[in-house]
């Protein structure tokens, strides 16, 4: 197969636009007789829905939370990077760009990355419009701050709720148009599987969460706006119903999954206190502006932060990399942290942690400054830890936190499946082998609302004549059929062990040997344990209560069947990339002082993966990158 990446003609800057002139439409007349299906209601699948339903089309929107405004974008804290200049530090629609693909280690396309840098120009006055309250300095103008990775302030923020506010104007929008019908909304529904009828996506399968009913919904177009996968490693900054499932199961109907695993580590969350835990809290990346990292100099230090003076301790990103700082980007940072736990340095009770130090910037700028700024990200840690983060020092720790991987997705953001899109942290499209804080947001919004319509209406300017998509047809009944045999399969196992205890050593296994770190050893090693695990699953998981009926178990127990073929895709691709970049770091391959040692000779392309049957290994397809504006060259920010 050859990845046809559908990448304009042109100017790099202009490219977007010649797209736009020549894209075709869809005529307001003809929209209603088209129907869309969107899965999933955060910032990508909510602006989404309300734009295609604003413009007309026929728009049914699904997820699985009780609410639509649940959806986990909800979750997000620090900002949303624009590069509006309002700082006036020199910043650009083109720095924006060198930063996100430096940032991603060359690992992403030039195309792809100067679009989102482009309309991110938009976004604020569209975010301001709906009413979104971001942060406004003395005299009303927004104000922007910092983060990692990048060397001006871009970033607009909401206190530390910036996701949840920019969740709201989509839920508004989206609502509205709920209630004017142009939208169905099905809440408590959760896709199982992708109905494809000559070659292209018609529809979904789902499950009614409160009934156990199957249900067959169809379209002219699919878009999957779920999110990421993070949670497979159990531990992780996602909420428990977050999963990979949606679109693992458009991948085994033929859409090629890239780069499965870029699995971002967060460095700013709290860290593990027990086994009891089943998720971790993320503290805001932008707390790094003025929090300043550190562990003690000394060997398991026992003695209280404050009685540890300035010169015991190791303010280690300072020392690496003194351009950037505490600011450096989140692999690095992630990375730079475990390094100093793992030899024997951290801090905390279980010595998993590091510290985060606002003392040097209260002492200049006054708890009140602080408290404005990060004031509801302090009250939530005294909360959860019983610790005042204005009298001593956080304790951080790095955390499983966003899939750069995820469907391949064509410049139109379309999938190897024709009519099925994937947008925001679902594709794999703008961030390469690691993100940039306040990008995700940045990216779902942009997908949604900019972009998605016009390449939708591109595609469906074909399907005006194709009529109404039945749901009668066999493929929808064999579809049906085989999601019903497999509820029934895991009902019937009627094993001893909980899904739980299968996830929780599923994450711990992906953790030691495909997370922050990986080696060839042990990549080969976890292939093989997924593989008696995931045996093990299917002989003896214990899933109580009925199909037809409520039932968590039944819930978890396909998202952690998925999750074994996802994390063993995972260790494939990294065991095939013999370099490390970005969020992929191979202890292979490493520079003399530990950094990450890319290799753009044999590895500047796109890891695209096609899924080849049960128990078969899994097939790579290339995409070749082209850099034609920058070169790429050695990441450094020292």
């Amino acid at each position: 197969m050859i990845l046809n990446s559908k990448i304009p003609e042109g100017p790099l800057e202009q490219k977007w636009e010649n797209y736009k002139k020549t894209a075709k439409l869809v005529n307001p007349a003809n929209r209603k007789k088209l129907d869309i299906i969107v899965v999933g209601t955060g910032l990508a699948g909510s602006s989404v829905a309300a734009s295609l339903g604003e413009m007309g089309y026929n728009v049914k929107s699904f997820c699985f939370q009780d609410s639509a405004r649940r959806a986990h974008s909800v979750a997000a804290q620090g900002g949303v990077n624009a590069a509006k200049n309002y700082k006036n530090d020199g910043d650009s629609v083109y720095r924006m760009f060198v930063d996100t693909l430096k940032g991603g280690d060359f690992r992403a396309r030039e195309a792809n990355v100067y679009r989102m840098a482009e309309c991110s120009l938009n976004l604020i006055d569209q975010a301001v419009a709906q009413g979104v309250p971001f942060g406004r300095e003395y005299g009303g103008y927004l104000n922007n701050r910092s983060f990692g990775g990048v060397q001006v302030s871009r970033t607009f923020y909401a206190r530390g709720q910036t996701g949840q506010q920019l969740l709201l104007g989509a839920y508004q929008a989206l609502m509205r148009l709920v209630g004017k019908k142009s939208i169905q909304l099905f809440t408590r529904h959760e896709m199982l599987d992708l109905v494809i009828i000559d070659g292209k996506a018609r529809g979904i399968i789902v499950r009614n969460l409160d009934t156990g009913e199957i249900e067959r919904h169809a379209a002219h177009a699919v878009v999957l706006a779920t999110g990421g996968y993070g949670k497979i490693y159990y531990l992780s900054t996602l909420a428990m119903g977050c999963n990979g499932s949606a679109i693992w199961r458009a991948h085994k109907k033929g859409a090629l999954m890239a780069s499965p695993s870029w699995i971002q580590v967060h460095p700013t969350s709290l860290p593990q206190s027990g086994d009891y835990q089943s998720k971790l809290t993320l503290m805001s990346e932008s707390l790094r502006n003025d929090g300043r990292i550190w562990v003690p100099l000394k060997e398991n230090e026992t003695r209280p932060p404050n009685e540890i003076p300035e010169n015991e301790r190791d303010y280690y990103l300072e020392r690496r990399y003194p351009a950037f700082g505490n600011l450096a980007p989140r692999d690095i940072s992630s990375r730079a942290a475990k390094e100093r736990i793992d030899a024997g340095f951290g801090i905390g009770p279980l010595k998993n942690a590091v510290y985060l130090d606002f003392s040097k910037a209260i002492k200049e700028q006054g708890k009140e400054k602080i408290a404005e700024k990060y004031g509801n990200l302090f009250d939530m840690y005294l909360k959860i830890t019983g610790y005042d983060a204005y009298q001593e020092p956080m304790m951080i720790s790095p955390s499983a936190h966003f899939s750069m991987g995820g469907l391949w997705v064509d410049y139109e953001l379309m999938t190897t499946i024709p009519g099925l899109f994937a947008l925001g942290e679902a594709n794999f499209a703008d961030h390469g082998a690691n993100r940039l804080g306040a990008n995700s947001l940045l990216q779902a919004s942009v997908d949604g609302y900019f972009i998605a319509p016009y390449t939708i209406a591109n595609y469906l300017s074909q399907e005006i004549h194709t009529g109404k998509i039945s749901t009668d047809g066999v493929e929808f009944e064999k579809a049906e059929n085989h999601i019903k045999q497999q509820v029934e399969g895991f009902i019937n196992i009627n094993g001893t062990k909980t899904v739980d205890h299968f996830h929780k050593t599923l994450g711990k296994l992906l953790y030691d040997y495909c997370g922050l770190t990986r080696n060839e050893k042990g990549l080969q090693f976890a292939i093989k344990e997924i593989k008696k695990l995931k045996q093990e699953f299917y002989r003896d998981v214990k899933v109580s209560g009925k199909a037809e009926a409520m039932n968590a178990d039944l819930e978890k127990a396909g998202r952690v069947a998925d999750y074994f073929e996802i994390g063993e895709l995972m260790c494939y691709d990294a065991l095939t990339r013999n370099e490390s970049c970005g969020a992929h770091f191979r202890e292979e391959f490493q520079t003399a002082d530990g950094e990450a040692l890319r290799n753009d000779d044999e590895f500047q392309f796109i890891s695209a993966w096609a899924w080849k049957g049960e128990n078969n290994e899994p097939e790579l397809i290339k995409e070749p990158l082209i850099f034609e504006e920058i070169q790429p060259t050695v990441r450094s920010y020292k």
